[in-house]
């Protein structure tokens, strides 16, 4: 096609796991229109995501909560203060990922002359779209992953047969940053580190805490292992805890950021974690990941990780600790090679 925008704005206002699995449709459109200039608007959380992706060469941040939620007046005021950001821009073509209102509206205020957007039943304006052909609508398909919903906003723009698996790369002063910090725990040189991430947005999505202890108990006393147990903001409340329950020997990481979150994610020999957006992170650097779900969650979702062993339990809390243990031991007999003292 002769298709060939110079400046693009693409919208991926996702939660942080749904940026990760955008990365594919990201590194899809950057090497379609190479020439481009691609600026993507983002949430806040997940911002750092794409600047260490490499994809764009600007990133706007939105808080995205405020442009969906309260008062329908103010939510359509805030959008119109972020199209007037946009506007001067002087995007020629948009991309909107995810087609909720808000975003489609975002599109059609920037001023680009060509809208490419998501359709989704029931949420997107199509009517404020105008690329043709359209995308196929997208269908209510548990089956169909997250990942490939992306990917088919861009078929119009013959981009088919894309690489699937997201992929990040850390940056030398994260990873700096990351082995002072895991140097202070005097560990013993050499013992493989195994993440656990015990946080969730819900609490059906959470394995208990008491659990994620009795793993790392066993990982430490059968496997020789240093436990690295993961705390977002969520889940600081809970350190106090986590320090009496875990064998003395773990190491506990809060207030990381994201970048440095990926830094210390890839020293791992293996990651466990419920679902939630860290795991997609681990996935996305490289590590093999346990994935400890409810029965009831769509595998539409998982990270698409070349090394991944799933659980599940009806409800999460049923899944036993040998369970975890086997698969966690199965991925460390694997091979991965990742120390505290990291190079």
């Amino acid at each position: 096609m002769t298709f060939d925008p110079r400046n693009i704005l693409v919208i991926d206002f996702g939660q942080l796991g749904d940026v990760v699995m955008s990365l594919p449709a990201l590194r899809a459109v950057r090497d379609k229109f190479p020439r481009a200039r691609i600026t993507i608007a983002v949430g806040k959380p997940a911002a750092e995501i794409i600047r260490m992706s490499g994809y764009a060469d600007e990133t706007i941040e939105v808080d995205r909560v405020a442009l969906r939620d309260g008062f329908k007046p103010f939510s359509v005021l805030r959008v119109f203060k972020v199209a007037q950001n946009v506007r001067r821009r002087q995007f020629d073509f948009v991309i909107d990922l995810h087609s909720f209102a808000e975003t489609n509206l975002l599109g059609f205020f920037s001023g680009a002359s060509k809208r490419l957007f998501s359709r989704r039943r029931g949420r997107s304006l199509d009517l404020l779209a105008n690329f043709k052909p359209a995308p196929p609508v997208e269908e209510d398909n548990r089956e169909r992953h997250q990942v490939d919903r992306y990917l088919d906003v861009l078929i119009p723009l013959g981009i088919t047969g894309a690489e699937r698996i997201p992929r990040l790369a850390t940056r030398f002063d994260d990873d700096h940053e990351i082995d002072k910090l895991l140097r202070k725990s005097k560990a013993e040189a050499g013992a493989p580190l195994v993440g656990l991430f015990p946080g969730a947005g819900h609490e059906t999505r959470r394995w208990p805490l008491e659990l994620f202890a009795q793993l790392a108990d066993s990982l430490v006393r059968n496997d020789a292992v240093r436990p690295v147990v993961f705390a977002g903001p969520e889940e600081r409340a809970l350190i106090p805890q986590m320090r009496s329950l875990f064998p003395a020997s773990t190491v506990i990481l809060d207030h990381l950021t994201i970048r440095q979150l990926a830094s210390a994610q890839a020293r791992l020999a293996v990651f466990v974690s419920n679902d939630t957006g860290p795991v997609h992170i681990a996935a996305a650097v490289g590590v093999p990941i346990v994935l400890l779900l409810d029965s009831r969650a769509p595998d539409s979702y998982f990270p698409l990780s070349e090394s991944r062993r799933t659980i599940y339990g009806a409800p999460i809390a049923k899944i036993p600790v040998e369970e975890a243990y086997d698969a966690t031991r199965a991925l460390l007999a694997a091979g991965r090679v990742a120390t505290l003292f990291a190079s």
